[in-house]
């Protein structure tokens, strides 16, 4: 059976750089960091006391009173970007076969700030004051619920769970719909909300958070020696992926081809990554067998770059291991190094970035690579950003609980 090509037609994003996929991609190109003390909340306790926070966010600008207080933030995040994918695509949604459209959007925790905000009402209330609107909040296939209503999306809808490989996954998997003749259009990302007590917390007491209180927008240095741990970002990416021929009937924009698609389990531990990257190593050597493209064809990689000891020098050796000699020619940049780490986000914001790469051919630089570390010694385009001419591009994604997941762009 033959695979039908897949289209990336639309981007729209709600990122720590702005609200809109435009304004964020600029400013990643500039180089400027969106992370600071955190706002949402008193943080000063913490060990950790800044984060990259979608502060240009305002609900009311796109939401009534009433459905602010019904959609958790995560779940606003994910309409409003949905929104800019459609319009930024020109896809006549009603006039489209709605059995035909499908929707996959992941999410790393859900709705984090409704489970904090209903825990507190039943501890200090008790049971006889809780929320209606509760459980449809917090509820993780709550964004693709909404997208799908909202829309009229009425093919598969649902949504996934891989923590850090959650949009990478989810793009993996609406990529898969088209392809094998499941859905024409599929809106597909990942959405995070979890810059809360609850998450900040937590993330602290494991250790993985850095701690560089004193100058944030330096603490986030994939692959830099002085790294000291993640910076946790919030934010929306979601994608229009279209079956290519009747994006380019109707005169679509095309950003990239989905061409290859790969996830693999460390089966290793719970919050680390497997030291010799030989899982996360397949997954990318796997993508690049599902788009039938070798090493050579690669000229960027957009890393999954958190800024930890363990995944930076990991992600390095799977690196080369996949790409060898070719290796050295890569050009290799960390999005996290400007907006922190958007969790099950992340993955679908960077690969929004590699496939406006391709379009562009520009590619965005790491921020804070100040010194080098011996066992991340490749080249991560330090300082500024860089034109480039490429032809494919892949997109790293790699999570707790060892999932792995790799996407391979392709230029039209």
């Amino acid at each position: 059976m033959s695979r039908r090509r897949v289209a990336i037609s639309g981007i729209g994003a709600v990122s720590p750089l702005g609200v809109g996929f435009e304004p964020s991609w600029k400013a990643l190109l500039a180089g400027t960091s969106a992370v600071a003390t955190i706002e949402g909340f008193d943080a000063s306790e913490f060990p950790t006391t800044f984060a990259a926070e979608c502060r240009g966010f305002d609900p009311a600008a796109y939401f009534s009173t009433k459905e602010v207080r019904r959609l958790d933030p995560f779940a606003q995040f994910a309409l409003v970007a949905a929104a800019e994918a459609v319009e930024d695509s020109g896809v006549d949604l009603p006039g489209t076969d709605p059995t035909r459209a499908g929707c996959v959007i992941g999410s790393g925790v859900g709705g984090l700030t409704e489970i904090e905000a209903a825990h507190s009402r039943l501890l200090e209330r008790g049971p006889g004051r809780m929320s209606a609107y509760s459980f449809p909040k917090l509820m993780l296939n709550a964004a693709t619920g909404e997208i799908a209503i909202r829309h009229g999306l009425e093919g598969v809808s649902h949504a996934v769970a891989s923590a850090c490989a959650t949009g990478t996954d989810a793009i993996g998997a609406g990529l898969r719909m088209i392809q094998y003749g499941d859905a024409d259009l599929v809106l597909a990302g990942g959405s995070e909300a979890a810059v809360t007590p609850l998450a900040v917390g937590g993330f602290s007491a494991l250790k993985a958070l850095s701690r560089r209180n004193d100058e944030p927008a330096r603490a986030s240095r994939p692959f830099d020696a002085d790294r000291d741990g993640f910076v946790l970002g919030e934010g929306a990416a979601i994608l229009i992926l279209e079956e290519m021929e009747l994006a380019r009937r109707r005169g679509a924009r095309i950003y990239a081809e989905v061409l290859g698609y790969r996830a693999t389990s460390d089966a290793h531990h719970i919050s680390a990554p497997r030291p010799d990257g030989r899982l996360a190593a397949a997954a990318m050597s796997g993508c690049l067998q599902d788009a039938g493209l070798s090493a050579q064809d690669v000229g960027y990689v957009n890393a999954h770059g958190t800024s930890t000891l363990l995944n930076d020098a990991m992600e390095t050796r799977a690196i080369r291991q996949v790409f060898g000699e070719n290796a050295a020619r890569l050009a290799i940049s960390s999005t996290k190094s400007m907006i922190g780490h958007l969790l099950g986000a992340a993955g679908a914001i960077e690969a929004a970035v590699a496939a406006r790469s391709l379009a562009d051919g520009v590619v965005h630089p790491t921020l804070n690579l100040d010194r080098a570390d011996p066992e991340c010694d490749l080249d991560y385009v330090p300082g500024a950003a860089r034109e480039l001419e490429l032809r494919a591009a892949l997109s790293n994604s790699f999570g707790f609980g060892g999932h792995n997941a790799s996407l391979l762009l392709g230029a039209v």
